[in-house]
């Protein structure tokens, strides 16, 4: 520092060669800084005049765009300030490359511009579907997020290409390059490449769609999302499972969605002690009440007396709900339930529970004393002595063992 400060050096820094680089270099400063501000006043403001604006017009597709546009085009006023003020450097003398300077200046134009195709593809399937409203255009929306997808990547591709251009790189040389290389990627990366084609088998052939209830292998779900290599599906309990579109497009899938309504079908077990009339009344009652229901197919109805099961009499119901939503499906299906047990409890009929009779055809003559019978010591039991002997003897003998030597 006090070297610094003698006279010879304070004069040295403070000469007419530095003052003038200094002079440029506080110009090139305060530029940027001017268009750092004049960025905050553009998103604070401008850009809010220019949404105003856009709203009030008939169609959204030109708010999407300029909602798009808006980050890229709010930092292009940095870019700006970096490039006028290294400009204003080279003026100073200061060994900076003006070819470097244009370089990085349309290097991060084309990435500005990328910035904002690539906001606006994520906004494709919007768009698309608004094209699918507006026009009758018959175009699925699984395939609005895989058009997104594939626009994105060739957007940034076509901006990498131009960037690298713009550097002097061999761009048909590093083409050729992959070519040679291909095959050995293919090798490597063959199940990434099943993968996709799988999705494109998957795009083509429509066996599901974005929000369709589907069923593949044991896994259930929603469909929340279609990529080049995975399909994302929400499970009951919204866990999301990430499947390889191979697997989907090897395995049965059933989709659930693409049907009008649920079926639902359970056998009625009645008690054996229900009479014929009983009986007969239920099965017209419940399939009176099934018809008189206004979310269920009045068509495929079925209540019949189907079986004489071991130990029930069983009533087969079946019929089909107008819905296909499994919250709705729920509700018609309680409904029903309710509506066969009040049927039931106003008929005084029981339903069966599992159970077993044992009958006895005949069984020895005994004395009393000899059906007296010691287990362990502590222990009780009831034990019937009904037809134990030629006279029909019926009561309850309860026996105390006292000894298992008696």
């Amino acid at each position: 520092m006090v070297v610094f400060f003698t006279k010879d050096q304070v004069a040295y820094f403070f000469n007419e060669s530095q003052y003038y680089r200094l002079k440029y270099v506080g110009i090139a400063i305060g530029v940027f800084a001017f268009f750092v501000i004049l960025k905050k006043i553009f998103a604070k403001y401008v850009f809010k005049i220019i949404l105003r604006f856009v709203d009030k017009t008939r169609f959204n597709t030109d708010t999407k765009i300029v909602a798009a546009f808006q980050k890229p085009v709010t930092n292009f006023f940095e870019v700006l300030g970096f490039y006028f003020g290294f400009k204003i450097l080279t003026m100073a003398d200061i060994p900076i490359s003006i070819i470097f300077i244009d370089k990085m200046f349309s290097s991060a134009v084309i990435i500005l511009i990328c910035w904002g195709l690539c906001n606006l593809s994520g906004e494709s399937s919007l768009l698309f579907e608004r094209m699918h409203k507006a026009y009758d255009i018959k175009v699925d929306k699984i395939l609005f997020p895989f058009i997104s997808k594939t626009v994105t990547l060739v957007i940034i591709a076509l901006a990498i290409t131009i960037i690298a251009e713009k550097w002097g790189y061999n761009i048909q040389g590093f083409v050729t390059g992959l070519g040679l290389g291909g095959l050995a990627f293919a090798l490597a990366a063959k199940d990434a490449a099943a993968n996709v084609i799988a999705g494109i088998f998957i795009i083509l052939d429509k066996p599901f769609s974005i929000g369709d209830w589907v069923n593949c292998d044991g896994l259930e779900g929603t469909i929340e999302d279609i990529s080049f290599r995975t399909t994302k599906i929400r499970t009951i309990d919204h866990a999301l499972i990430s499947v390889p579109n191979s697997k989907l497009a090897n395995e049965p899938v059933t989709n659930f969605s693409r049907r009008g309504n649920r079926r639902v079908s359970f056998n009625l077990e009645l008690n054996y002690k229900t009479s014929r009339e009983k009986l007969q009344i239920c099965v017209d009652e419940i399939r009176r009440a099934i018809e008189n229901h206004e979310q269920i197919n009045k068509e495929d109805i079925l209540v019949v007396f189907d079986k004489l099961n071991a130990d029930s009499l069983d009533v087969f119901v079946c019929f089909f709900t107008k819905t296909a939503k499994y919250d709705e499906y729920l509700k018609i299906k309680e409904d029903i339930n309710f509506n066969i047990a009040e049927i039931l409890q106003q008929e005084e009929v029981l339903t069966a529970f599992p159970s077993r009779n044992i009958y006895v055809e005949s069984l020895p003559t005994r004395s009393k004393e000899e059906d007296l019978i010691f287990i362990g010591e502590d222990e009780k039991q009831d034990i019937s002595i009904d037809d134990l002997d030629k006279d029909n003897v019926k009561g309850n003998a309860k026996v105390n063992e006292k000894d298992d030597n008696k």
